[in-house]
Formats: C-alpha cells, sequence, structure tokens
C-alpha cells in the first residue's frame, strides 16, 4: 500500500493574504512532526524497552537458572522494536511481519504478544486507511486465536482460560483500531483542509497572475493605439510642411501648429494611461474616448491630409467600454489607412448601431505603399483582441477594386 506523504509543519501552510486557514498543531507537536524519525525511535523504545525488560526480569531473581534465557526470542524482540521504524511509511509490511513475529514469539516464550499488533494496527489506521484496518484487525484476531490455541495445548491450560484470553485481547485490539481510526481520520481531515487551503492560495495567485496580465494586455493596447495614432498623424504632417515649406509658408506653418496640437494630444492620453498605473503622476485625468469624439478624430485626419468620410446610424449602446472599443477600431484603422496608403486616399468610415450589434466599417481606395518604419502587427492584433472581448468577429483584407476593407463587428449585452 502507498502512503501519501503529507505535512502538518506551519511552515508548509500558505498564511498570507487574506486566506483563511486552518491552525496548525503547536510547537510541541510541531517538533515531532518536523523529527518523524524521533518520534518512530521514541515509540519503537516504548515497545522493545519494556518488553526485553519483561522478559529478562527472571535474571535478577534468586530462583534464575540460565536455561531460562531464550536468546531467540529476545532475537524477536529486537526485531519487533526495529520493525516498528517503519510503521510510518510501510504499515501493511510492518502488521504482516508483527503477525510472523507474535506466531514465532508463542513458540518462544509461551506467550501471545499482542502490543506489538496494537503498534502495527495504530499505524495502518493512521498512515492507512480504515477499510484497510479493519482487515488487518481481521487478521489480527486470526493470529491471536492461532498463537493462543499453540499457548494452550503446549502449556496445557484450561480451554475457557484460552477462549476468554483470546477475547480479552480481540476487545483490546478493537479499543485500539476505533481510537486510532478516530486519530488517523482527523490527521487525513486536517491535512486535506491544509491542502484545500494550499490549491486555494495558488489558485488565487493564479487569477492574480491572469488578471495581471490581462490588464498589462489592455494597457499595452491603448498605449500602442495612442502612440501610434499620435506619430503616425505628426510624421504625415511634418512631411507635407516640409514638402510645401519653400511654395507654401503659410500652410507648412498650419501644418506644424497641428503637429504640435497632436504631440499635446498624445501626451495628454499617455499621461492618462499612466496615471492609471502610478496615481502619483501629475497630469488632469479625462474620459476616455467615446463615440462623441469620432468627429473630433475623424477631423484630425482630414487635418493630416487624409480625405475621410464618416457616416453612423442607429442608436449608440450605454456601455462606456464598449464606445471605447468601437473608438479605437476607428482609430486604428485610419492610421493604417494614413501610413500605407498613397496619398490623397479616400477613406470611408461607417459605424451602424442597432439593439443587438455594432457595425464598423473602414474601407479606402488609396494602393498600398511601402513606408520605411512599417508596422509592427500589434494594431491588427488588438482589434481582433477587442473585438474578441464582445463576441464579434473582425474581417481586414484588400478590397478587389484596390484598397484596403476592415469590417469588425461587435455584439451587446454579451462582453465576456
Amino acid at each position: 500500500m502507498t502512503v501519501r506523504p503529507s505535512s502538518l509543519d506551519r511552515n508548509d501552510v500558505p498564511v498570507e493574504g487574506d486566506l483563511r486557514l486552518p491552525k496548525p498543531p503547536g510547537m510541541i507537536r510541531q517538533f515531532w512532526y518536523r523529527h518523524p524519525r524521533w518520534t518512530d525511535a521514541l515509540i519503537a523504545a516504548s515497545y522493545g524497552v519494556p518488553t526485553t525488560l519483561l522478559h529478562i526480569g527472571p535474571l535478577f531473581g534468586e530462583e534464575f537458572s540460565p536455561g531460562e534465557i531464550v536468546p531467540f526470542g529476545f532475537a524477536l524482540d529486537v526485531f519487533g522494536a526495529l520493525l516498528l521504524l517503519f510503521r510510518r511509511g510501510r504499515p501493511w509490511t510492518v502488521l504482516v511481519v508483527s503477525w510472523v513475529l507474535v506466531l514465532l514469539s508463542a513458540v518462544a516464550w509461551s506467550a501471545v504478544d499482542v502490543g506489538l499488533l496494537a503498534y502495527a494496527l495504530y499505524a495502518l489506521a493512521v498512515y492507512g486507511s480504515v477499510r484497510a484496518v479493519w482487515i488487518g484487525f481481521a487478521g489480527s484476531v486470526a493470529v491471536v486465536v492461532v498463537a493462543g490455541t499453540y499457548v494452550s495445548a503446549v502449556t496445557v491450560d484450561d480451554y475457557g482460560q484460552t477462549v476468554a484470553g483470546n477475547f480479552a485481547a480481540a476487545v483490546f485490539l478493537v479499543i485500539v483500531v476505533l481510537v486510532a481510526i478516530n486519530i488517523g481520520n482527523r490527521r487525513r481531515y486536517v491535512v486535506a483542509l491544509l491542502d484545500r487551503a494550499a490549491q486555494l492560495a495558488r489558485e488565487r495567485d493564479q487569477q492574480a497572475r491572469l488578471a495581471a496580465a490581462d490588464e498589462r494586455a489592455r494597457i499595452a493596447r491603448e498605449m500602442h493605439d495612442i502612440v501610434s495614432h499620435g506619430l503616425t498623424v505628426m510624421v504625415t504632417l511634418a512631411e507635407g510642411s516640409a514638402a510645401t515649406t519653400t511654395a507654401n509658408p503659410e500652410r507648412a506653418a498650419e501644418a506644424m501648429r497641428h503637429v504640435a496640437e497632436t504631440g499635446r494630444q498624445a501626451l495628454t492620453d499617455m499621461r492618462r494611461m499612466l496615471g492609471l498605473l502610478d496615481d502619483g503622476l501629475p497630469g488632469e485625468l479625462v474620459p476616455q474616448p467615446r463615440i462623441a469624439d469620432l468627429a473630433e478624430l475623424v477631423e484630425r485626419f482630414r487635418s493630416a491630409g487624409l480625405a475621410v468620410s464618416f457616416s453612423q446610424s442607429g442608436t449608440p449602446p450605454d456601455d462606456p467600454a464598449e464606445q471605447l472599443t468601437v473608438y479605437r477600431l476607428v482609430q486604428e484603422s485610419l492610421t493604417n489607412v494614413l501610413r500605407h496608403s498613397a496619398i490623397p486616399a479616400v477613406a470611408t468610415v461607417s459605424v451602424h448601431y442597432t439593439p443587438t450589434e455594432v457595425t464598423v466599417a473602414v474601407t479606402n481606395d488609396g494602393p498600398v505603399v511601402a513606408v520605411p518604419t512599417p508596422g509592427s502587427g500589434r494594431g491588427t492584433v488588438g482589434m481582433r483582441e477587442r473585438v474578441a472581448l464582445y463576441g464579434g468577429t473582425i474581417e481586414s483584407g484588400p478590397r478587389p477594386g484596390g484598397g484596403w476593407s476592415v469590417v469588425a463587428t461587435l455584439e451587446h449585452d454579451t462582453p465576456r
């Protein structure tokens, strides 16, 4: 039988946080739990020393005869004591060998050694199972009956006295088994509670790590949208300004003012996002973008030189998170148009609201051109993750007549 190792050590119990765990045993019991070999040695001595002293008692009597010393019997006593050192890890083996020693002791000492069986049954109940100990008890009673019958035949005792002795031994073993079962069940119950508490602590820590990972992913998406949009618009405006500085200084100056305005807006958005990570950062915290801010977003892209046609229909959802998702989808799609399409390109933004879903469609007719600093692809992944939170779908790819198309659908009332 394999016994699952368990520990009631106070140091093995997670006690951090708000998780209420069962209180481990006190200092004295903790010492014995931490030194199981010492405990086994003490129990082995508690059996071996009295048994040996009982058998060598005649040495100190006046009527001592050397023939009364039985070396084989002493060897059995010593072997039985050493056997108890393994009761914790192999309780069934200890019990079976104890049966053999009891039968041999009956031959050597003409007596039934019920004490060794009691130690073995106790270990089986505590470190084994209830079913195992009752099976072991039945086998032990059978061994006691056989050994008692043999001793009665050798010593010519009265049969009734032998039956009474066997019955008394059986009652004694029953008491030992009942006490051991109670202690073993309590021990297993406490170990199960501690194991469950440790499992809950691990699950709590795992949930905390998953929540932290989700939050990092959310912040990474927001930061990507802010930085990518801001820098793309600023780069486009700066290139246009550089191209028109000589021919049209006023237009170049206006473009640079848009660059500065876009940079300040990006800094404000970054301060807001970083403020979520550190409340001590300066800067005014403003609400996240909403559907009502789409018109302003489209106007910023127009100022960067992108022709944008914007239309929306239906009643927008009230969920701020879903409104932010719609805003980021439009922002990322137009940013990709500004980054990858040849100017002048015409982009069309259409947002349609129904009682059950929101459909965002962004298309453009500009051919795709190579850029010195291509995107990392995080924006497309971020869009898919945002849409997936609402059980929606997104399709992105080239249009048959040229240009690019992004169509995303978000479901209402089913955020995951």
